[in-house]
């Protein structure tokens, strides 16, 4: 088994129509719903749904442009994994370098992952990576394989 693997990351924009499609109807209906209510003897339910619009507003943005278009400054363009660490390049041209208490969590369906550990300032970082960020499906099955030492 390779001692490291590295990976040069891409736009997911299949990934990204998925998400717009998945986040606008749902934000656009929980918006719609609490306009409605507002207009009501019952205006609580208005405040809790125009803070779900909200929040699935800014889940989906950020999921968006982080980890599907990589646009954000804080977004992983690369990843460099070896048994000690894992080092991530950064859209901002930083690296970050995963050093103590890396862990590995795969998700069921097999189509993305989440690292997350302790950068060499001890801050918490938190990183999802999706099969379609990577150049083909062998790569991305070969880098989850070699993640499972930090599962």
């Amino acid at each position: 088994m390779a001692k490291e693997k590295k990976c040069v990351l891409a736009q997911d924009t299949k990934g990204m129509w998925w998400d717009l499609a998945l986040y606008v109807p749902t934000v656009v209906f929980l918006l719609s719903i609490g306009i409605k209510m507002w207009f009501t003897a019952d205006k609580n339910w208005s405040y809790v749904l125009v803070f779900m619009a909200a929040y699935f507003f800014i889940a989906g943005a950020n999921r968006i442009l982080k980890s599907r278009m990589m646009l954000l400054p804080s977004a992983p363009v690369a990843i460099d994994a070896s048994k000690q660490r894992i080092k991530l390049q950064l859209r901002s041209g930083e690296h970050s370098e995963l050093v103590k208490g890396v862990r590995y969590f795969p998700d069921m369906a097999g189509k993305s992952f989440a690292v997350a550990g302790y950068d060499l300032s001890g801050k918490k970082q938190q990183h999802v990576f999706h099969i379609g960020q990577f150049q083909s499906e062998a790569e991305f099955k070969d880098i989850r394989e070699f993640l499972r030492v930090y599962g």
